[in-house]
């Protein structure tokens, strides 16, 4: 529970996190090094000093370290696992449903864990939702559409194979499409995360929730127009939020234009952990205010405490059908301990 200065409780659902591993013994390739230390220079360009991690815990941080940051150390009340395999860059996968799910049930309370697949695998692909949805009853699964799969370099969201995948997710129950479409990760091709697709996926499944993470960038003025016609996509602020300590006034015109184009209900709270940890996010955004030159710009655009606390909680309590209220006194019931008693 994250409180304020002057004593608010601020419910927190964490709506971007991993368990990941990238160590050099789980690599596959040159690859696997590639991706790992591209997130790591993600980590040490954006984060402040007091907050660097080394090299060998960034690469595989333990049960351990997940609880601490998250909801000890960390303001968490919930954090939604993301999962992301990249099988043609590591052996065991990056961050897999099985791992993820292991780690988590010490402590289910606190944890959604989300799966993952890959449409190009055809048939395999509708198998594995059937048991993702079968063994964890998944909520919702997070797409790479640039990931590597043998020969292809990527996909699109509005692919014939993904399409089949996707009403099957309709059919299941599986509600909240999570996607990548941000930044690039070496060596992935930045055309394969264009935000192009959501439009054709969000309007040909309207009962599918559709979280963009990281907001399309750097594509961010293309996304606000998809969003702010399609009424089921949602901005995920992975990514984003560092820029707050990086560069503030970048960071306020990314909120301002969240804000302007799509409306404080469609944005969610992400730290991208372990890339980041919540805490310092979460104290910097409650005191973050946009400058005024640039919400004078923007007619009715206002970051307000109510507005932060839709951002950094409710709005994805919403989503996965959470009972702030019920889960906020379980939670109080049931006081967060390290992993490994």
């Amino acid at each position: 529970m994250f409180i304020t200065k002057d004593g608010k409780e601020v419910f927190i659902v964490d709506g971007h996190t991993h368990f990941w591993d990238g160590s050099p013994e789980n690599q596959s390739n040159i690859h696997g090094k590639q991706f790992i230390d591209c997130f790591y220079a993600y980590h040490t360009n954006l984060s402040p000093p007091e907050q660097l991690w080394e090299k060998g815990r960034f690469e595989k941080y333990s049960e351990d370290d997940v609880y601490r940051d998250l909801f000890i150390d960390g303001p968490d009340d919930v954090a939604i696992i993301q999962s992301t395999y990249l099988r043609d860059f590591y052996k065991n996968g990056f961050s897999s449903i099985e791992r993820s799910t292991s780690m988590a049930a010490r402590h289910p309370e606190r944890f959604i864990v989300n799966g993952s697949f890959d449409p190009r695998d055809g048939e395999k692909a509708l198998e594995y939702i059937h048991y993702m949805k079968e063994e964890f009853d998944i909520q919702g699964v997070k797409m790479y559409t640039a990931e590597w799969n043998g020969e292809s370099k990527g996909w699109a969201l509005n692919d014939p194979a993904a399409y089949k995948c996707f009403e099957l997710c309709d059919k299941l129950g599986i509600k909240n499409i999570h996607v990548h479409k941000g930044p690039t990760i070496i060596p992935l091709n930045k055309d394969a995360f264009d935000v192009h697709d959501v439009d054709y996926a969000a309007t040909d499944f309207q009962n599918l929730n559709w979280i963009i993470e990281h907001c399309g960038l750097p594509r961010l003025d293309d996304f606000c127009w998809i969003a702010t016609q399609e009424t089921n996509v949602y901005a995920g602020l992975a990514v984003v939020m560092p820029f707050i300590h990086t560069r503030p006034r970048y960071f306020a015109e990314v909120m301002a234009e969240l804000l302007f184009w799509i409306g404080e209900d469609k944005i969610l709270f992400g730290s991208d952990y372990a890339i980041w940890t919540p805490q310092w996010l979460v104290e910097k955004f409650w005191e973050f205010q946009i400058h005024e030159d640039i919400s004078a710009e923007r007619v009715g655009v206002q970051l307000t405490d109510e507005v932060k606390e839709k951002i950094l909680g409710l709005n994805a309590a919403k989503m996965y059908n959470i009972d702030v209220e019920a889960k906020k006194k379980q939670l109080n019931a049931a006081p967060v301990q390290i992993a490994a008693e």
